[in-house]
């Protein structure tokens, strides 16, 4: 059997050899045979190869808006706020549509992918890869700061969470750090028309700077009026003493001046130390990072704290010596003490009044300034957008005569591709310019405004020379505490509403620069579009003038609902701007509103702590009680009115922070009502998807609530802190008013019992005398001896007396803060 199967291999393969062999007469039939055969083939082979290629380079060149958005971008006045959980990948040729697609979102989502918002090239639902149309345009990287994404995005800038199917998550609160966030630089402004100009991303940093910037200078208005003012009325004592000839016109001016200088030395420390601290850490004098900010606030409050303990400190100084060089009675200068303290607490309340009114305004300012940029962004916005819905509808019409083969797909894409380099170099053209007018605009207002500021300055210092230069009585103190303070505050409405109207008018002034800006775009676009439609479509697809102009003329009709549906889309979003501003404006009354019971449960609390001390010294006057009393409410209302604007100032920084997530989930927020908007008609995948959203979105706004109350936490903490050192300093002042207080006390009662004690000694010695006919010098001295040790053992053991109650007293004060 092997040698049969061997035999019959054999045999197949003679057979097969055999039948291969060419044939002479059959040879030249079967080459034309082959030929037509292989030309069938190829004919064949190119039908199936090149039809799917035509239709990718179809679907293509329907991208090509897309590939041109990259190149708009990097034109365009500010980042091309893309749509998050929108795609423009697909555009469809019977239909042109401007934003709120949503195809590579579905896919993403029910894929459980969600991509990186950095990332350059995305997969799409048809595997193929293409350019990321939110790709945000690349920006200098300023000195320390992070790269950071838009508050546009794609569904990437929602979490996952933590699911069960452990799907990857990007988080709004992964996307950096806390830490590389305040690390990072934003610029630095002096004044709201610069950040008109300002291409950062980060504006409402540099707005709630500029609100930094108020309170402090608010506070240094109000401190050097409080000082102006005890100067004037310590002036009006002494001038009042120097009348009656109880001190010389020497010591007059002598102490006037001492007092003076010492408080301008006062001043001169707290510059300086400011100064240092502006300089610590500044690398880059244009920009700054909100660990730098936050860091000089607080050492801006340490300052502001050691500075106004050393002007008590120096207030009683001066007081003391004042009344130590009139030689006047103990009665007396505990009069004129309790009346300058009266004095001084109605500054306070003055002052307190005049700080809550303006911190209210400061923060209604900042709202103001939100809404002007918002003007502005949206005009930046408004420009791009509306050209893009021009460019789609003019592509749309070339979809449709490449559909009808008056053109091919390489004419269109080389159409389109002309029409937008020539638009796009024309706006950048245009932006540049307005750009460069707005900053020469900008600079040009704030000279003038720095003119009218020194105008004002010099006119303002006249009326306050004028004013201090009159001549005061006791009785008038009163009436030129409200008159000096009501001065102050004309000054300072006065400047408040040249800055006000100064902001608005540049706000005007370059919304008319983007204006024009918008009108040239238009006419631009205009004029290449007609020039497409009437001078190139008919050289290149053969159709006649008339037929193109009715495709021009098309374009305009098409046109229409797309520019009013974009219109309808704008108006929304500056209503769920205004709603958002809203819900700002009531944070920001809650955080009042805290501010005020924390300022009224400290009142309380140290009322309370001041008058079991009180209760605990019987030995003491209703006068003496009254004074310690009255220099408590003076020093309590200095430290909370400062305590106050910190509190403010706080709550600010605790806004910078938290301001970048709560815009993107504001951004993404708002985008979800929008698309949920426009689309009312909705299947299954659309109403899951929608779901999905609202799901994530949920869970961001629960993360952030926790992240802002953390936040809070942390600067409610260190608010805390800084209480407990005023406070601190507040009791040892308050230890030392009692201590001399209770000096005074000992020595009247001394004086008192020195005295009685005198008399019945006397009167001893004269019984003692007359009835003993044996005194001598010796025994007359021995009873003058006795007397003074009696009289030593008095006083020894009554300052023993106050001495441990002064110890009990500062133990039941601690306990009591301890409480």
């Amino acid at each position: 059997m092997a040698a049969a199967g061997g035999c019959l291999r054999a045999v197949g393969l003679q057979f097969w050899a055999g039948s291969l062999q060419a044939l002479p007469a059959l040879l030249t039939p079967t080459v034309l045979l082959g030929l037509l055969l292989g030309a069938a083939a190829a004919a064949l082979l190119c039908r199936c190869a090149l039809g799917p290629r035509r239709r990718r380079e179809k679907d293509d060149s329907q991208r090509l808006l897309e590939s041109f958005n990259s190149d708009e971008k990097q034109h365009t006045l500010m980042k091309s706020k893309a749509e998050p959980y929108t795609s423009k990948e697909e555009m469809v040729l019977e239909e042109s549509e401007c934003p709120l697609n949503s195809n590579v979102t579905a896919f993403a989502l029910k894929a459980k992918v969600i991509y990186p918002i950095n990332q350059k090239f995305r997969p799409l639902a048809d595997g193929s890869s293409n350019p990321s149309l939110h790709e945000n345009p690349k920006q200098a990287v300023l000195p320390n700061q992070v790269m950071e994404t838009s508050t546009s995005g794609s569904l990437g800038s929602l979490s996952q969470g933590d699911k069960e199917d452990c799907s990857s998550s990007t988080t709004i609160h992964s996307t950096t750090s806390d830490d590389r966030f305040q690390a990072r630089a934003f610029l630095k402004v002096a004044s709201f028309p610069e950040v008109l100009t300002c291409e950062s991303f980060d504006v409402k940093l540099c707005l709630c700077s500029l609100i930094l910037k108020d309170l402090m200078l608010l506070d240094t208005e109000l401190r050097k009026e409080k000082h102006v003012m005890f100067i004037q009325v310590f002036k009006i004592y002494l001038t009042d003493f120097y009348r009656k000839k109880k001190i010389t016109d020497d010591l007059f001016k002598k102490i006037l001046l001492i007092q003076e200088n010492d408080f301008e030395e006062l001043q001169k420390q707290l510059d300086s130390r400011l100064q240092n601290t502006e300089m610590s850490g500044a690398h880059n004098s244009e920009y700054q990072t909100l660990e730098d900010l936050e860091r000089k606030e607080r050492e801006y409050s340490e300052h502001v704290i050691d500075n106004m303990e050393a002007f008590w400190k120096q207030t009683d100084k001066a007081q003391q010596a004042f009344l130590d060089q009139s030689k006047c009675s103990s009665a007396k200068a505990t009069k004129i003490m309790m009346d300058l303290t009266e004095k001084m607490i109605a500054v306070e309340s003055l002052l307190s009044e005049s700080q809550d009114l303006q911190a209210m305004d400061i923060q209604e300012r900042l709202f103001n300034w939100e809404l002007m940029v918002k003007i502005i962004d949206s005009l930046k916005f408004y420009i791009p957008e509306e050209c893009k819905c021009r460019l789609n509808t003019v592509s749309n019409i070339l979809d449709h005569l490449t559909v009808k083969n008056n053109l091919s797909v390489r004419q269109k894409e080389e159409l389109l591709t002309d029409l937008h380099k020539a638009f796009w170099e024309q706006l950048a053209h245009f932006s540049n310019e307005c750009i460069q007018q707005s900053k020469d605009l900008i600079l040009k207002r704030l000279d003038c405004r720095a003119k009218k500021r020194e105008e004002f300055k010099h006119r303002q210092k006249a009326e306050q020379g004028s004013l201090l230069s009159k001549t005061f009585h006791n009785e008038d103190v009163r009436d030129f505490l409200k008159a000096y303070h009501e001065l102050l505050e004309k000054h300072r409405q006065a400047q408040w509403e040249l800055e006000e109207e100064d902001d608005c008018e540049s706000t005007e002034a370059v919304a008319d620069l983007y204006k024009e800006l918008y009108s040239k775009a238009s006419h631009a676009l205009v004029e290449l579009v007609t020039e497409l439609f009437l001078q190139t479509l008919p050289v290149v697809t053969g159709l006649s003038v008339r037929e193109c102009e009715l495709l021009k003329e098309e374009w305009q009709e098409n046109l229409i609902p797309q520019l009013e549906k974009w219109e309808t889309h704008r108006q929304r979003r500056w209503k769920l701007f205004q709603e958002q501003l809203l819900e700002e404006k009531k944070l920001w009354i809650k955080e009042y509103a805290l501010s005020a019971v924390m300022q009224k449960h400290l009142s309380e609390k140290q009322e309370k702590i001041i008058q079991g001390v009180v209760s605990r010294l019987g030995c003491l006057s209703d006068e003496s009680v009254n004074f310690i009393l009255q220099k408590h409410r003076l020093l309590l209302c200095s430290v909370l009115r400062r305590l106050t604007l910190r509190r403010v100032g706080m709550a600010a920084l605790a806004r910078m922070r938290m301001s970048r997530k709560k815009s993107l989930l504001q951004e993404l927020r708002v985008q979800h009502t929008l698309q949920k908007g426009s689309s009312p008609c909705q299947d299954e995948d659309q109403w899951q998807l929608q779901k999905a959203v609202e799901s994530h979105i949920l869970e961001e706004e629960e993360k952030l609530e926790e992240e802002t109350q953390q936040t809070h936490l942390e600067f409610h903490q260190q608010l805390v802190t800084e209480i407990q050192e005023a406070l601190q300093f507040l009791q040892q002042h308050l230890e030392q008013v009692i201590g001399r207080t209770l000096m005074q006390h000992a020595r009247r009662e001394a004086g008192k019992k020195s005295s009685d004690d005198g008399e019945d000694f006397k009167e001893r010695l004269v019984e003692a005398a007359v009835e003993s006919v044996y005194g001598t010098s010796n025994n007359i001295n021995r009873l003058v001896q006795n007397y003074y040790q009696q009289l030593g053992k008095i006083t020894e053991g009554y300052e023993e007396k106050k001495l441990q109650q002064l110890r009990s007293l500062q133990v039941y004060w601690c306990s009591m803060n301890y409480k």
